[in-house]
């Protein structure tokens, strides 16, 4: 996991709909930068409704949220139609950015050891430095924390 007072490393991937953002793009924002292991699973489903949920105060307090998991865009397309996700969803196939935010990890799920995405969750702040970072997050209850710390 990346440090807080640490600049965000800067990315370049394309969204649901094919579009290419910059975390550059939204300088001048607080950005939410979740990342997550798969569209259309249950915890992930929950954290993404959840933000959705909330979406609106997010954007009151001057914020955007960017979810992050290595599923292609089509994947993503699906998940947000799905569920009528209000925010943007970046592919990262190649887990450039995965790797360089510190998330693709270890981990054990029923004695099993595999490498993953481990569901974490980085608070930008708008000059791009990160503020606030937190690993192994509830997936329920990650995006009602995050608006917490908007204040």
């Amino acid at each position: 996991m990346l440090s807080v007072g640490t600049p965000a490393p800067d990315f370049t991937l394309p969204d649901q709909n094919g579009q290419v953002h910059s975390l550059f793009d939204y300088r001048g924002q607080k950005v939410i930068l979740y990342f997550y292991p798969k569209d259309n699973t249950a915890g992930c489903t929950k954290q993404a409704c959840n933000f959705g949920e909330l979406y609106p105060l997010f954007r009151e307090k001057g914020a955007v949220v960017l979810g992050v998991s290595k599923d292609s865009v089509a994947s993503h397309k699906r998940f947000e139609e799905k569920y009528g996700l209000p925010f943007t969803l970046l592919s990262d196939e190649e887990k450039t950015v995965i790797q360089a935010y510190d998330v693709w990890k270890e981990k054990k799920n029923y004695g099993k050891v595999s490498m993953g995405v481990v569901r974490t969750t980085y608070l930008i702040d708008e000059n791009g430095v990160i503020v606030r970072a937190m690993d192994k997050v509830k997936a329920a209850d990650n995006p009602a924390q995050m608006l917490k710390e908007l204040g």
